[in-house]
């Protein structure tokens, strides 16, 4: 018993001992991982002060700016890829408020580096800080839009001037002074947009965005992304070089480039024949919907709103300009068709049954019905469709639009006109056609619904008291039917390709990274109306018949078969609109087109012309000699002046 205690008590001794040499040596141990730590310190300070020249060099850095890196913006090329617009290098001198010392500024030399007053100065250097658009501590754009000579001297100078920066930016130029409604204009973004877009990260003050045009609509795909720099700056806000060595930046990559359906030399000699005259012209491909060419009338130089220290003066002159440059008279512009309308009421009268292809009806100067006289001007008698197409005989079409909307009885008129604009929907009419370009209107055609609001209200509630001779007018495309000159080209494209139609549109192909990628499917596809082949013959024959000895015999061209409907329509504001629309050549058609005139009379005197000088551009590349007198008298025509337009020898 007393050798088990002895045992115990010795190993209890032995613990005991040992905590006592632990104990005695944990003073060592926690100075030897001090000694470790300040070596690894000390290592650490040699490598960042000594050794890596990196931070050597960058010792004095005091902070990390974001730089953007702004990407080329996308090209547009014409169908057969001559270039439409290109870019061009545009500066801006950026300054970070905070990183300037104002007390020792120097304003003066400053000014006359820039060649700027000092009250100029001041108002672009003072912003609201409360604004959420500025901050003291980033850069925004003191001075836009600075000549390449400027920036030169500047950088100069620049190291005087710290947080002051120079940033390189891409306007746009144009090699040709044609399209300027088409292709469109950038501008700085406005505070809306850089809200709306904030949630994508996509604008700031200062950044460009396409303002109309191509430029617009294709904005997303034109832009390209964003690069970003990360740059040290010391405590006087100079430049010390790229982070890292760049291994945080981002390139930025170059947005899309347009291949466009446009061909340029159309383009240009439409906007030559149409110069001192206000109206649009539409040419399309009628097999695929491709937009050979949409101008505006007055146009203007692309390059006047190029983004340069003269852009507002332009800008302001143009807005402010009486004939409403800016209107894109190709797709906003609504009018009255006049009787570019008839061969839709042939169609839809022919497709119902209301109407046979050898129908006689008497015209005697003019449609008689009701009290009232529609006015029609001398020519045979219509023994026939096509003839009434080609003589664009008043009665013979007011007769078949009444007939139309009295074919349920003359009580029921709400049904047959409801039967007869159900085409006209088909037809792409009374909406906007879905052409890839901004501020498209939709025209109108008034159904049952606005005639019985119309006269229900003007008879004070006393019931329906509208018939088919009250709206007559709208047979021969008058009365409150309105067309963009984009709808009545697609309507020529429709009975072109006997029956169908795909969406117009202005861009042929993208073109990414060196890789060409297809357009948006709706582009391609083809839109029947319903209307059955055979029913489009008569209704070609008359048009091609109005060309050869008709209403339209001026748009003739001896070696192209044109199809083509002349229109006079009313304006009781002044002179009338003179009109044409139609295609070449007869059988599987190359173009169709539609050309409007404001205040120049019947169609046959400017409008026809117009479209038939196009159409032979287009197809032979060339004017004949003979017909070089036509382009003269087109050319020579000022119809801004106040002058009267030549008589006319035709009328429809």
């Amino acid at each position: 018993m007393y050798a088990a205690i002895g045992t115990s008590a010795h190993r209890q001794i032995g613990k005991l001992t040992m905590a006592s040499d632990s104990n005695r040596n944990r003073p060592f141990t926690i100075q030897l991982v001090f000694v470790l730590a300040a070596l690894l310190l000390i290592l650490k300070a040699l490598q960042l002060q000594v050794l890596d020249p990196t931070y050597r060099d960058n010792g004095d850095a005091a902070a990390i700016q974001n730089q953007t890196i702004y990407p080329a913006r996308g090209l547009m090329y014409d169908r057969n890829r001559k270039l439409l617009i290109y870019n061009t290098p545009a500066y801006d001198i950026m300054l970070t408020y905070n990183q300037v010392d104002w007390t020792k500024f120097d304003t003066t030399k400053f000014c006359n580096l820039l060649g700027i007053t000092r009250n100029y100065f001041i108002q672009n250097a003072a912003k609201d800080w409360t604004d959420q658009r500025y901050s003291k501590n980033v850069p925004f754009a003191f001075m836009s839009k600075v000549s390449p000579d400027v920036c030169v001297r500047f950088q100069e100078s620049a190291y005087a001037f710290p947080g002051f920066t120079i940033q390189l930016r891409h306007a746009r130029g144009y090699p040709h002074r044609n399209a300027a409604h088409l292709l469109g204009y950038i501008r700085e973004v406005n505070p809306g947009e850089i809200t709306k877009n904030k949630a994508e990260g996509g604008y700031k003050p200062g950044d460009y965005i396409g303002a109309s045009g191509l430029e617009k609509q294709y904005e997303k795909e034109l832009s390209g992304e964003k690069g970003l720099r990360r740059v040290l700056k010391d405590n006087l806000g100079r430049d010390m070089g790229s982070y890292e060595a760049g291994a945080f930046d981002t390139k930025p990559k170059s947005g899309a480039n347009l291949i466009t359906t446009i061909d340029l030399d159309l383009q240009a000699y439409g906007e030559y024949l149409m110069q001192n005259k206000i109206g649009g012209i539409v040419a399309i491909e009628p097999k695929t919907g491709e937009v050979l060419a949409m101008i505006s009338a007055p146009t203007y130089d692309p390059n006047l709103l190029t983004l340069n220290q003269n852009r507002s003066k332009e800008f302001a002159k143009l807005l402010s300009d009486s004939n409403k440059v800016f209107l894109d008279r190709s797709v906003q512009a609504m009018y009255p068709p006049g009787s570019l309308f008839k061969p839709a009421v042939a169609l839809v009268a022919l497709k119902e049954g209301v109407l046979h292809e050898n129908r006689t009806i008497g015209c005697r100067m003019g449609y008689y019905g009701g009290g009232f006289r529609t006015a029609c001007h001398r020519h045979v008698t219509c023994t026939n469709v096509a003839l009434g197409i080609q003589h664009s005989c008043n009665a013979y079409f007011v007769t078949v639009f009444r007939d139309m909307v009295d074919r349920y009885g003359a009580g029921q008129p709400k049904k047959g006109l409801n039967s007869f604009t159900q085409y006209l929907e088909r037809f792409g009419l009374g909406e906007k056609l879905g052409i890839d370009f901004p501020n498209e209107k939709g025209g109108f055609y008034p159904d049952s619904d606005y005639y019985t609001r119309v006269y229900e209200r003007q008879q004070k509630g006393q019931g329906n008291l509208w018939n088919s001779n009250w709206i007559r007018s709208v047979g021969i495309g008058q009365g409150e039917l309105l067309m963009t000159t984009l709808q009545m080209a697609n309507l020529g494209a429709m009975i072109g390709n006997r029956g169908f139609f795909v969406k117009p549109h202005l861009i042929k192909q993208f073109e990414k990274d060196n890789t060409l990628l297809d357009i948006d499917g709706q582009y391609t596809k083809r839109n029947h109306v319903g209307i059955e082949w055979k029913y489009f013959v008569p209704v070609i024959d008359g048009m091609r018949g109005a060309v050869t000895g008709g209403t339209a015999r001026v748009a003739n061209i001896p070696d192209i078969e044109v199809c083509g409907k002349t229109g006079t329509a009313e304006n009781p504001h002044g002179k009338d609109h003179s009109i044409f629309y139609g295609f070449a050549p007869k059988d599987n058609p190359k173009i169709a087109i539609a050309v409007y005139v404001e205040n120049a009379g019947f169609g046959a005197t400017y409008a026809a012309p117009i479209a038939s000088l196009m159409i032979e551009k287009y197809m032979n590349d060339t004017i004949r000699h003979e017909r070089k007198f036509l382009e003269q008298r087109i050319v020579n025509a000022n119809l801004l002046s106040g002058k009267e337009p030549v008589k006319k020898r035709l009328r429809d």
